[in-house]
């Protein structure tokens, strides 16, 4: 493969403007660059949780393949028309969901997002997911999209918070239960 960005200041976005994929042009404030931004946004998060964790953590692996799937969403956004995502990155994401939850207890209250740092920061990926989930709705209102990407984000999400669960709990650590203000003044 060769150099893809042999330049980077260009100069050409200057106007408000940014490229497309495909050679089109489009303003910085459109329903696509913010959704494209959100789930960059979303993989520089995915490398922040990555980095709290050591090398041979257990979920590195998983991690690492959600970046390229990111990566790749981020690609189909920038190609209108274009889909690189597949039915086989949801069964994925589904898999792992179900196996890292059947490790926790059955949730009974809702968690404050915390607990540790690694946790909050899969909490903090949980909710730049879902703000790109909703770009990309906002998108799908006015433009085609692939609506395998939209299920992909919300399962994903969903991920991040048992991941979060997960991360809570390691080394003796436990979940930040969220109380009542009545509750807590008793």
């Amino acid at each position: 493969m060769g150099n893809r960005l042999s330049k980077i200041v260009t100069r050409t976005g200057d106007g408000g403007e940014t490229g497309l994929g495909d050679g089109s042009r489009v303003s910085k404030r459109s329903e696509r660059i913010h959704a494209i931004g959100d789930v960059d946004e979303l993989n520089s998060w995915m490398g922040l949780l990555r980095a709290e964790l050591s090398d041979s953590d257990e979920l590195q692996p998983l991690l690492h393949q959600i970046q390229h799937d990111l990566f790749d969403l981020g690609g189909e956004l920038s190609v209108p028309g274009f889909n690189a995502l597949n039915e086989a990155l949801l069964d994925d994401i589904e898999d792992n969901l179900d196996a890292l939850n059947d490790t926790l207890p059955p949730l009974r209250d809702f968690i404050l997002p915390g607990g540790n740092r690694a946790a909050a920061h899969a909490h903090m990926g949980r909710t730049v997911c879902r703000r790109a989930e909703r770009s990309l709705v906002a998108l799908a209102q006015k433009e085609t999209v692939n609506e395998l990407a939209l299920r992909y984000l919300n399962r994903l999400s969903d991920l991040l918070f048992i991941m979060a669960r997960v991360l809570a709990r390691r080394d003796g650590g436990q979940e930040i239960l969220w109380k009542s203000r009545h509750v807590r003044e008793d």
